[in-house]
């Protein structure tokens, strides 16, 4: 596990440094990173005045980085190294009195500052930031939105005076200790053709896995029958002394993924398989009600019903010998084909995007002229985003006639917030919408797939800080920087047909992953799990919306209207979404209620 706050070279700054049970320093002999970690997750160089460090699994070594810094001049010179790097990390350094903070395109290394007498304080977390913060209650009305909000509200901190360094950008602390985030990153042209993406996504892919197993004894993996972990699977296998791939037995017997995980056992004879069952593991939302002795009170945790879970398969892999687990998560959010990307087609391609648009509409029943229609929305970032305001609480209906093509999905507040919450949710929307707010990517398809590889990243990072407690590094290759380039950079007319599932993937992985497998074409959903467990687990979930519910305290959810909900389980599993957002957000605030952040 690392934890670290970084700090100016100046003499008030060194104060700020708090108890650490490891350090770095300036030049100068001030402190400069305050914190606790692994030798093993570190890498760091010196060269004269100059310093740089990384916390997380990076492809580089102290020799490599000294060279760096024997040829740098400012912070911004380190951009090169930064876009290059495998891996996942934080990059700390301190060049000519500079300082220079940054984590990954996905959040999965995320980046947070305060500003304390002028003075500019990062950290990788909230809680490692000096200063008394409290919870923003307007922002937290807008995290009951269902799935979840739209960028940039969902990386919003929920403690005021804490700031998050904006996606592409790295955080500078000048001479003088006062911080400004940098922009270094911009999203990739989609020019590459598919055989020259899938190259390039997989020697990203490779080189991301490669990282990981590099010094693991044994490494252990999701096998759970998707094409994203199968993938990780295969590389592993390649690069692993040791494998263990992992598998949660599903509720609904006719649960395809089994079948295919199975098979992917079949061709990975030297792996050993552990099948997760139903009646020795936890279910989800199990313990949802108990915070535990350390919990992390960052922000409401997006997978709050499997929290218990993540603890147990930790637990398992642990005890088979890993310390580092993959998943394959992100591999949804940059492969799937994404209608957004027909509003770009329509204007790059003319006529050519017609066969695009008829094969969506056969496969969703679009009517032509909605279709029509939405293709020529011209809505800016800001204005979409204000727009979504007005819909909060329109209900939340199945998949019609009528496409959408604007920044994003259709945003819901569930029917048990009250109007109090509704109204400080749309004031949010419309003011991030006013302020001249910019998208991820100026492409529509690129930004949505942005934000949910930011998203997955974001929640990834939180997972790592639950499992590291049982000594296990949770990481996700799918959503490493040299991977997120890789898929962006791909043609989007080669990526966007619905009749070929994750067409960049499957070819990358061609001669890795047996043709038998990659011709998976389905994908399973998991709806019966949801309805079981909240059966199972319905007494302590009503337990949470009784008379002591944090939310209905803060006038935000109708306590009564919730538990009508989960006394007749509605028969839409859609509807069943703003649930986990509502129980994220109310299971959070009792863990902040019970341990506040420590703040030296």
């Amino acid at each position: 596990m690392v934890e670290f706050r970084v700090l100016p070279d100046t003499a008030a700054a060194a104060a700020l440094a708090g108890p650490a049970d490891a350090r770095f320093e300036h030049a100068s002999g001030r402190p400069w990173i305050a914190g606790r970690w692994d030798r093993e997750s570190v890498v760091s160089a010196a060269c004269g005045r100059d310093r740089v460090v990384l916390f997380g699994p990076a492809d580089t070594t102290p020799d490599e980085l000294e060279r760096v810094l024997a040829r740098v001049r400012s912070v911004r010179d380190l951009d090169a190294l930064c876009g290059r790097l495998a891996g996942s990390f934080h990059l700390v350094a301190s060049i000519d009195g500079r300082v220079r903070v940054q984590g990954s395109l996905s959040a999965a290394r995320q980046v947070f500052h305060t500003s304390l007498g002028g003075m500019t304080v990062a950290g990788d977390a909230p809680a490692s930031l000096p200063g008394d913060h409290r919870v923003d209650e307007e922002l937290l009305a807008a995290r009951l939105v269902a799935p979840w909000p739209p960028w940039p509200i969902a990386e919003t901190p929920l403690w005021t005076g804490v700031e998050a360094v904006p996606a592409g950008s790295y955080l500078e602390i000048g001479a003088d200790g006062r911080g400004r985030p940098v922009r270094w990153w911009t999203p990739p042209e989609p020019h590459l053709p598919l055989a020259d993406g899938a190259r390039r996504v997989r020697r990203a892919l490779h080189d991301a896995v490669a990282v990981r197993a590099r010094d693991a004894k044994t490494v252990s993996a999701d096998l759970s029958g998707g094409m994203d972990s199968t993938s990780l699977c295969f590389l592993a296998a390649d690069e692993a002394d040791r494998l263990v791939t992992t598998r949660w037995e599903a509720v609904d017997r006719a649960d395809e993924d089994r079948h295919w995980a199975r098979l992917a056992a079949e061709d990975l004879p030297a792996a050993e398989h552990l099948v997760l069952a139903r009646d020795t593991a936890p279910t989800w939302f199990d313990g949802i009600a108990e915070p535990g002795p350390d919990p992390d009170v960052e922000g409401p945790f997006a997978w709050i019903r499997t929290r218990a879970r993540l603890t147990h398969l930790a637990r398992r892999v642990a005890a088979a010998g890993s310390a580092s687990h993959l998943t394959g998560h992100g591999g949804d959010e940059l492969f799937l084909g994404n209608p957004l990307n027909l509003h770009t087609l329509a204007r790059t391609r003319g006529g050519g995007a017609v066969r695009h648009l008829r094969a969506y509409r056969a496969m969703y029943r679009w009517r032509l002229l909605p279709a029509a229609r939405a293709l020529l929305n011209r809505d800016t970032f800001g204005g979409w985003l204000a727009a979504s305001a007005d819909t909060l609480t329109d209900p939340v209906r199945d998949v019609g006639g009528a496409p959408a093509f604007g920044w994003g999905i259709a945003y819901r507040l569930p029917p048990w917030a009250t109007p109090d919450a509704a109204d400080a949710a749309r004031t949010l929307l419309r003011r991030v919408g006013a302020s001249g707010v910019e998208p991820l990517a100026p492409l529509r398809g690129q930004h949505a797939a942005l934000q949910d590889a930011r998203l997955c990243g974001d929640t990834i990072r939180r997972v790592d800080r639950l499992t590291s407690r049982e000594g296990v590094a949770w990481h996700a290759p799918f959503v490493d920087d040299r991977v997120i380039e890789a898929a962006l950079a791909v043609r989007l007319q080669d990526t966007t047909m619905p009749d070929r599932y994750k067409p960049a993937l499957s070819a990358a992985m061609a001669g890795i992953v047996p043709a038998r497998i990659l011709g998976r074409a389905t994908k399973s959903e998991y709806s019966a799990e949801a309805y079981d467990s909240l059966r199972r687990h319905r007494a302590e979930l009503l337990g949470l919306c009784g008379d002591g519910m944090r939310l209905a305290r803060l006038g935000l959810v109708d306590a009564a209207a919730l538990r009508a909900v989960l006394e007749a389980l509605p028969p839409s599993s859609l509807t069943l979404m703003p649930l986990i957002s509502t129980f994220a957000c109310e299971t959070w605030l009792r863990a902040v209620e019970r341990d506040r952040v420590p703040h030296p």
